[in-house]
């Protein structure tokens, strides 16, 4: 299920000599998600987070991966996955310094709503074994499978929800930063485009699409309202 309208789009620190682009998007059930892509030191680094203000109470709530496109990059390598500042997991013990590599994977080469490039928790049937960030298995089978360690909101009431969250098998508090290595030198952040948020284990679940960053104005207080809805 695609939510292109109720979406909302910003790229942060525009321009050739751009170290950071932001995007995010809401829908009108209180779904929110952001990702910020940064170029640090050769590398691409990915920082997604569930920015939702509501309580997570069905598998369909959890964020579970993004996905976009762009040029210039050469062939990225899989460094790391770890748990941003201040973030936790649930329903499993903490992993050793926070490594959640091995339940993430990074896949490019795709076509995935016009996306070619994606980070995902969940298989989809576009992700495996050999797509996995390093890193040990928290959870669950060792390939991306189900909701093991897809991301709720720093808001979530962990003793509430179905039993598909609360029986996941380890989910992510708020964020998770990815590092993608080997940057191409040619590569532009603003040349990111066709940015979008999956939620849950299926193709049928919620997408939300980032709009072009021009179409922030005439969106943002659809936006703005509904990043302030709470889901009944």
């Amino acid at each position: 299920m695609r939510v292109p309208f109720a979406a909302l789009a910003v790229a942060a620190l525009a321009g050739a000599s751009a170290q950071a682009s932001t995007f995010v998007a809401a829908d009108a059930l209180g779904r929110a998600a952001s990702v910020e892509f940064r170029v640090e030191a050769g590398s691409l680094v990915v920082t997604l987070t569930n920015t939702s203000d509501a309580d997570v109470l069905v598998p369909m709530d959890i964020l579970t991966g993004v996905y976009w496109s762009m040029t210039g990059s050469g062939t990225l390598s899989r460094d790391s996955a770890l748990l941003n500042a201040g973030s936790t997991v649930v329903y499993d013990s903490q992993p050793a310094g926070g490594d959640v590599g091995g339940e993430w994977c990074y896949k490019d080469g795709l076509s995935f709503h016009g996306a070619a490039f994606g980070i995902s928790s969940t298989g989809l049937g576009v992700f495996g074994n050999s797509d996995l960030f390093p890193g040990p298995n928290l959870s669950g089978p060792t390939g991306p499978d189900g909701l093991q360690y897809g991301i709720v909101s720093a808001n979530d009431n962990t003793a509430t929800g179905n039993n598909g969250v609360t029986g996941s098998g380890g989910l992510i508090k708020n964020s998770v930063v990815f590092r993608l290595g080997g940057f191409g030198n040619n590569f532009n952040l603003d040349s990111i485009s066709s940015v979008g948020f999956q939620y849950g284990t299926d193709v049928s679940e919620p997408y939300l699409e980032t709009p072009a960053p021009g179409t922030v104005a005439a969106l943002g207080l659809l936006g703005a309202a509904s990043l302030r809805r709470r889901r009944r």
